[in-house]
């Protein structure tokens, strides 16, 4: 059975989760930013089969996630390098872990914290508007099309609705 693509959804989410929506991937770029570079010290820290590994280092190296680099040539070994792509994920790590500290941690606390060294206190991800710096809460925003939108499918009924286009008391789009 082939696995359905969402790699040409008009949805970053979609695409998004196309790339990265396994369980290994995220973990395997989670040791990414706790230092791990080496095939076989991914594989040790994360248990995961050689083979799934390997693909899933394929993948974001093919993404542009991670880069190979050879760091030993008899024989030839790699090592797996975070690219601008990779380490702009950090937020989606950080993100992920303030939803789990608060939804699955157990009762002694969240298992990992993060210490931002340049204030010196540790701390957690919070989505905030980019404009006004308020938190973002799904009650208090509306989803539209974006200017990368397909034209052709805002006629359909299902994407009308889903974007409220036939809603007269629809939000007129903010001019920036």
């Amino acid at each position: 059975m082939r696995r359905t693509t969402f790699a040409k959804w008009p949805c970053s989410v979609a695409r998004s989760m196309d790339l990265l929506g396994d369980r290994w991937t995220p973990l395997v770029l989670r040791e990414a930013f706790y230092g791990i570079r080496r095939f076989d010290d991914f594989q040790q820290e994360l248990g995961i089969a050689r083979n799934t590994l390997a693909e899933r280092l394929r993948r974001l190296v093919d993404a542009g996630l991670l880069e190979k680099h050879v760091y030993e040539t008899q024989p030839i070994r790699h090592e797996y390098l975070l690219t601008e792509s990779g380490r702009d994920f950090y937020g989606v790590i950080l993100a992920v872990t303030a939803w789990g500290d608060r939804w699955l941690a157990e009762e002694a606390g969240a298992p990992v914290t993060t210490h931002h060294e340049t204030c010196g206190h540790d701390t957690r991800a919070e989505v905030v508007c980019s404009y006004c710096k308020e938190s973002l809460a799904w009650e208090d925003v509306t989803p539209r099309p974006g200017p990368g939108y397909p034209p052709k499918l805002l006629n359909r009924p299902d994407v009308r609705r889903r974007f409220k286009l036939d809603d007269p008391d629809r939000r007129p789009p903010a001019v920036h």
